[in-house]
């Protein structure tokens, strides 16, 4: 078995992409995306916990690193870090992906994540098989960008407006 697995999420958001990458702008400089990783996480961890790894459960995320967005035509890029603290304390990389917005039409943008994501190490990830682990993997990135589209397509304090 590998130690990591790559992973790929895309969903279509009907506002066209110059919204979109200004709302990405503003997600960047405000705290909530290092928090929508924090949840997502989370719930992958708890999900490899409950799926028959209770080591898994001990793992936490210790840091996000976000690189500054990147734009290039019709393309808006932000690289993403993922750091945790494994059940014996070691720090390990947990995900390293690109976060991207991509014009897909007049009104209609791209939004993926697309990396490589590591199941805790030691004694945590060892049980787990391959098809856990990706589906987990899968999940974990579904869930951050799920939170990310809502947050692009509803803007907190933008309700109504």
């Amino acid at each position: 078995m590998t130690d990591h697995t790559a992973v790929g999420v895309r969903v279509a958001l009907n506002t066209g992409f110059h919204a979109a990458r200004a709302r990405l702008k503003i997600l960047a400089r405000s705290g909530t995306l290092p928090r929508a990783c924090e949840v997502a996480y989370g719930e992958g961890i708890a999900g490899l916990a409950e799926l028959g790894d209770p080591a898994a459960g001990l793992t936490r995320l210790a840091g996000v690193c976000l690189e500054d967005l990147t734009e290039t035509g019709d393309c808006a890029h932000i690289a993403l870090q993922w750091e945790a603290i494994a059940a014996d304390g070691k720090l390990f990389t947990a995900l390293l992906a690109d976060l991207m917005l991509v014009a897909a039409g007049d009104q209609v943008t791209a939004l993926s994540v697309t990396g490589t994501y590591w199941p805790p190490p030691g004694r945590a990830g060892t049980g787990l098989g391959q098809a856990i682990v990706r589906r987990c993997a899968t999940a974990v990135i579904g869930s951050f960008l799920d939170s990310v589209a809502c947050e692009l397509i509803h803007p907190v304090g933008m309700a109504g407006l």
